[in-house]
């Protein structure tokens, strides 16, 4: 089985949020580690695991990455990271569904992540890899599910951030010598 590590500088968490359940905020964590194992040949034990420092965090906004990494949300003082472990892929060589277990402020609760494979490819010499494989992930949770629960009522009746988060991963694995 091959073993494959992420690279951090061409990898990225993304969510997005309803906000006064008119438009989206978008925003990512630029921080991550981990590893997947993948063999073209046998995809089926696909595994991936994922570390996500919650201090990484960027909307673009100074304030509200702030208030994002504060107690009401992601409090990364006692929270520093978000993490995923798979426990089942269901697929081929070129995507599937990956169920795992997904923790964010210290609950865990199970996931499927929708994948595509991409590669893996020869890269050029001066990255430092010789294989990288690309993998993009696409995923809905229900915030409230992890104890993220701060709102504001509005006026007619909604409520200033939305219940469900979408998540896409965007990452970069090179081969394992």
């Amino acid at each position: 089985m091959a073993k494959w590590k992420i690279d951090p500088d061409h990898s990225v968490a993304a969510f997005k949020v309803r906000h006064m359940m008119i438009a989206h905020v978008r925003g990512q964590f630029n921080k991550l580690s981990g590893a997947a194992e993948f063999d073209q040949a046998d995809p089926s034990s696909f595994a991936l695991e994922v570390v996500i420092e919650t201090a990484g965090l960027y909307t673009g906004i100074v304030k509200r990455d702030a208030h994002l990494q504060s107690s009401d949300f992601f409090d990364v003082a006692i929270y520093p990271a978000i993490s995923f472990k798979s426990n089942i892929f269901k697929g081929d060589a070129k995507g599937g569904r990956l169920s795992g277990d997904l923790t964010i402020h210290g609950i865990t609760r199970p996931v499927t992540i929708d994948l595509i494979f991409s590669g893996p490819v020869k890269s050029p010499e001066d990255l430092g890899s010789e294989i990288t494989l690309g993998i993009t992930g696409i995923a809905k949770i229900d915030r409230e599910e992890f104890d993220l629960t701060w709102n504001v009522p509005l006026e007619d009746g909604g409520l200033l951030v939305g219940k469900e988060i979408s998540i896409a991963l965007d990452l970069e694995l090179d081969l394992e010598k």
